[in-house]
């Protein structure tokens, strides 16, 4: 008798890879006051909300101080005012949803961690290698048993389906993060047609959508089938610069059935049980990104993020570095010089240039030997830090 904690939990890494990178810092930073730093490691956002946003935010803050415009409890699946944005935003695609199949949260990350809440905890999970942490570190929460199809410079970071490596639950992150891959749809295809053959549910991760340009997909339910067997989770994080505002949304296709339940109904159960719902203020915030005067302002920010990127990437193609990501990505994925691991080149750019990236080793055991930089600082520092990558470069 008595309490005890889910000894899943020591089975996770001591730290966060973001917590100790920021302990990393600030301990440098703390012996070196005087050494300006560049902040190139975290995938927040730097450029403000777009004028339609706050402006939309601000009329919906005065209508709460009216008694008529006052907003309570709002519904746990989100305003429908929202819902049917996004329906708007995904015809852009070709892809057709339901309002009922659209569900607000605050933010893809709460959701890849609390959507396996309405699977069995016996369900295998297939995660690529390197991987975003939170996919691999609430699975092990939960006890789950993990897998993982491996990510690496002879696939260029995108691996395909294996008939050796087959999960119940299959996680799939495009554009990628850390790696700033992008699946084609001819790969998604192969991928739901794996899922389809094996009765596996896909967790697609398409925060990073609104980088994707050309004919590469922005969903999964651009894929024939996709509806029957994947479900999408997304952001306004990127897209509209919502970091520190919150707001995301996930899909469930009401065609989902996993034995004999509508994962769509279970979905809505978990929700109305153990979330309220994102703020009103927020919401109105978030379906004004997506009108045709908020879609031309955010997508100033995106550009200004890809331009960035290219500074990037321009500056590893003259250097002669690997790397993937940059083109429909904010994130770029590099090979570290000088065979350097990563954790070691993580060290020589935060004392030797001064420049603060991830190390790749903190996404996996096929990190090693990578470094992650993003393309969300400033354009100035951007500049800046490719200019003491070449220094650097030059001086070893």
């Amino acid at each position: 008798m008595g309490i005890h904690i889910n000894e899943q939990y020591n089975e996770l890494n001591e730290s966060y890879l973001f917590a100790e990178i920021a302990r990393k810092v600030a301990e440098y930073q703390k012996a070196n006051p005087d050494k300006k730093l560049l902040k190139m490691g975290i995938g927040d956002v730097t450029r403000p909300l777009a004028r339609c946003v706050t402006d939309a935010m601000k009329k919906a803050s005065d209508e709460m101080g009216t008694a008529e415009g006052f907003h309570g409890y709002g519904p746990e699946q989100g305003y429908a005012f929202l819902r049917e944005a996004i329906q708007n935003y995904y015809k852009k695609f070709g892809v057709e949803l339901d309002a009922d199949e659209i569900f607000i949260s605050d933010g893809a990350k709460s959701d890849c961690g609390n959507f396996p809440d309405i699977l069995s905890t016996d369900c295998t999970v297939l995660i690529p290698d390197p991987v975003y942490p939170v996919y691999a570190d609430t699975n092990v929460m939960a006890g789950r048993k993990i897998i993982y199809s491996s990510a690496n410079e002879e696939n260029h970071f995108l691996p395909m389906p294996d008939e050796s490596k087959v999960g119940d639950i299959i996680y799939i992150c495009s554009p990628n993060n850390p790696t700033g891959a992008c699946y084609s749809r001819e790969q998604l295809a192969a991928w739901v047609a794996f899922a389809k053959k094996h009765n596996s549910l896909i967790l697609f991760d398409a925060a990073y959508e609104c980088f994707v340009t050309g004919d590469l997909p922005h969903s999964i339910y651009e894929i024939e089938g996709a509806k029957d067997v994947a479900v999408e989770l997304c952001s306004f994080s990127k897209k509209a610069g919502f970091t520190g505002t919150r707001c995301g949304y996930t899909v469930v296709p009401k065609r989902i059935v996993i034995d004999g339940a509508v994962l769509n109904k279970l979905w809505i159960r978990r929700q109305t049980t153990k979330f309220n719902g994102v703020a009103y203020i927020v919401e109105r915030g978030a379906e004004a990104a997506l009108t045709d005067e908020g879609e031309k302002e955010v997508s100033e920010n995106i550009n200004y993020y890809r331009e960035n990127a290219k500074i990037m990437t321009d500056t590893m193609d003259e250097l002669g570095i690997y790397y993937t990501g940059g083109k429909n990505s904010p994130y770029v994925w590099l090979k570290c010089p000088f065979g350097m691991k990563s954790w070691d080149f993580f060290d020589e750019m935060l004392t030797k240039a001064g420049i603060v990236g991830t190390p790749g080793a903190g996404f996996g055991t096929n990190g090693e030997g990578f470094f992650r930089l993003t393309a969300f600082s400033t354009r100035e520092t951007t500049i800046e830090a490719m200019k003491r990558l070449k220094e650097y470069m030059q001086s070893r």
